[in-house]
């Protein structure tokens, strides 16, 4: 048995987790905090048999694409301590991080 981390971009979250139950996989979903654009996301967790990883796998990759966005990135004003102005700066969000871990007991009470 596998456990799936996937942490994805609000925006792909309910999308996700619709076309996961529609296949038949149970998901719980928690509310995270991105640390590199302090944007909010999403942490799914998927408990699932060997067998059935690479399809779980194939659901992530078909919903959560990854994409450009225009972000502000703060940089300190020259010469004038604690003043911070904004520019803004193209990244790449949405996608998926995805942790397959081993599990080695399952028990549900």
């Amino acid at each position: 048995m596998k456990l799936i981390i996937a942490i994805v971009q609000d925006e792909d979250a309910s999308r996700l987790v619709t076309s996961l139950m529609k296949e038949g996989f149970g998901v719980t979903k928690l509310a995270t905090t991105g640390g590199f654009l302090r944007a909010g996301n999403t942490t799914l967790l998927v408990g699932v048999d060997d067998e059935k990883l690479n399809a779980v796998m194939d659901i992530i990759e078909h919903v959560c694409k990854s994409r450009k966005q225009i972000a502000s990135a703060p940089t300190n004003m020259h010469g004038m301590n604690n003043m911070y102005t904004s520019y803004p700066v193209e990244v790449t969000v949405g996608g998926a991080t995805v942790f397959v871990l081993n599990v080695e007991q399952f028990v549900k009470l």
